[in-house]
């Protein structure tokens, strides 16, 4: 019989739903068994992409072109489970199938409510994502916070599965807040009104990991257990770690939540191999040296908006054996600032990430002209590659109003541009190149020698591409085409020439990355960034 976890949330948002949901994932994967994950997102929306990396953070992108919540980027790096389209479900999809059902005829001209047809609709979805017959449990991650009127109908459905599989079926994890006042006195309360809103809903957790700055102690977890009715031993202390979110796997292990798991669950399991993760951990803290990487982008001021950006870096850390220390820069600033010199003093590497519009991009333009002219070590990602081929073009082949057409429509050197079969397209979605897609490596370029391959296989997520009408000029001035499209027809990634390190690449190399197998890009990149630092 089929197994499902369902996480919730209490007291606020933010406390790591999906960090302990891909935890406690990849637990159960270090165990032997086959796991899946869902994020559940009770927005409106039908999926993330239309949102602002300031609403939501990063926009994770899987193999399918599905653009989902950054939450699935966490099970990618904790767990080897697949990812697609079904993993994200949204209160949007869910009324839209529904609607449309109606609309065809299809309920026979029953009155259509929440109750049957909406949780009926979202238990369908969790089902069809763990159906495969060598899966054993389901993780469920539903997103925002009990109490909350956008979640009721997704708990609600939640509720039903006790029925529908029996209580041996499902288990409940509830991720809630302990916080802390003045001396250092944590406060249970909190945690006690979020266990009795959950219910009054019918849904009694079975295990609380409990969001403290510190450990909790024996009488606070009895205190918590007491008035939950929760056992003392499923109280888990889900305390700040002082070094790494790598860690957090281990925290949990080690107060026995995957053991708790599958007793409760009545699976038959060997003991968890967790080598892995203490190989990491131990990479990490015993690291002596640091790596000062800049990252410059438009979305600065939210931590989230590059999240696989930065966990990449910090794998390509991993890789070397060093710390990244990563500094952030607002793009805009830099487009300020009198000497730019000084925004990049002890500087190692750059890196210009995604982003869409005109906003801050004459700042990344100048960050990478410094890059380029220092030789300091860059790494441009999807727009921080047409970055890069904007400014080589102003610079070098000395076209002043180089640029791309989502800047400038009417400029008369677009660099960057549509294709000429999307310009007269009106639906954005349609022209957005999203998902895996091929791609050949040059020989002799840089990023052929990271991959140690040919071809590679990589996730998409843009509009604009380089203009094919000045690809010869760009190559014969020294800016080397280092990767294409299969058919040769689209720029992939490009290169600077007489640099250490100047790679610019059109897809999302940061969404393949994982702790325990770093992305080769990004391996590469601090390397040379290391190199630089001397």
């Amino acid at each position: 019989m089929k197994k499902y976890i369902f996480v919730t949330g209490g007291v606020c948002s933010g406390l790591g739903k999906g960090v302990a949901a891909a935890s406690l994932g990849s637990l159960l994967e270090r165990s032997g068994l086959h796991v899946r994950l869902v994020k559940i997102d009770p927005y409106i929306n039908v999926d993330a992409g239309t949102m602002s990396p300031y609403q939501h953070g990063e926009v994770y992108v899987t193999d399918d072109g599905a653009e989902t919540d950054l939450d699935l980027g966490n099970y990618a790096r904790y767990t080897s489970a697949p990812l697609g389209k079904e993993n994200s479900i949204t209160t949007g999809q869910i009324y839209q199938e529904v609607i449309q059902r109606e609309r065809e005829g299809r309920y026979l001209g029953r009155t259509v409510q929440v109750i049957p047809h909406i949780t009926d609709e979202i238990k369908r979805r969790i089902c069809l994502v763990g159906e495969a017959a060598d899966v054993d449990v389901t993780i469920i991650e539903i997103g925002g916070t009990v109490g909350d009127i956008e979640s009721v109908p997704f708990l609600e459905a939640a509720r039903q599965f006790i029925h529908d599989t029996g209580k041996k079926g499902v288990m409940f994890v509830h991720v809630t807040l302990v916080p802390g006042v003045a001396g250092g006195e944590l406060k249970t309360k909190p945690t006690q009104h979020s266990v009795k809103e959950l219910r009054e809903i019918g849904i009694q957790p079975d295990v609380l990991l409990c969001r403290a700055a510190r450990p909790l102690n024996i009488d606070e977890r009895k205190k918590i257990a007491l008035f939950t009715n929760v056992e003392e031993e499923a109280v888990i202390s889900a305390y700040d770690v002082p070094t790494t979110i790598y860690e957090i796997p281990l925290l949990f292990h080690d107060q026995r939540l995957d053991e708790i798991a599958v007793e409760r669950l009545n699976l038959q399991v060997g003991p968890a191999d967790l080598s892995v993760w203490r190989r990491v951990v131990g990479t990490i803290k015993s690291a002596t040296r640091t790596v000062r990487i800049a990252l410059v982008g438009k979305y600065i001021e939210l931590g989230d908006s590059y999240k696989s950006v930065t966990e990449a870096l910090s794998h390509g850390g991993i890789a070397n054996g060093v710390r990244v220390e990563i500094v952030r820069i607002d793009s805009e600033r830099v487009e300020n600032v009198a000497r730019i010199e000084e925004l990049f003093e002890g500087i190692d590497g750059v890196l210009i990430p995604g982003g869409f519009g005109a906003r801050g991009v004459k700042g990344m333009i100048l960050a990478a002209r410094y890059a380029r002219v220092n030789k300091i070590p860059c790494f441009g990602i999807c727009l921080g590659l047409q970055v890069m081929v904007i400014e080589f073009a102003r610079s070098i082949l000395k076209l002043e109003d180089a640029n791309s057409t989502e800047f400038a429509p009417g400029c008369a050197s677009p660099v960057v541009s549509l294709l000429e079969e999307q310009i007269d397209v009106k639906n954005y979605g349609g022209t957005m190149r999203l998902g895996k897609s091929d791609a050949v490596l040059g020989a002799d370029t840089k990023i052929r020698e990271a991959y140690a391959t040919e071809t590679i296989n990589e996730r998409h997520r843009h509009r604009y591409e380089v203009s094919n009408r000045f690809r010869e000029r760009l190559a014969e001035k020294g800016m080397i085409i280092a990767g294409t499209t299969m058919d040769r027809e689209l720029v992939e990634s490009v290169q600077w020439s007489d640099h250490p390190w100047g790679i610019g690449v059109q897809f999302h190399p940061e969404f393949k990355s994982k702790p325990f197998d770093p992305h080769p890009l990004f391996t590469s990149f601090v390397n040379a960034s290391l190199v630089h630092a001397g």
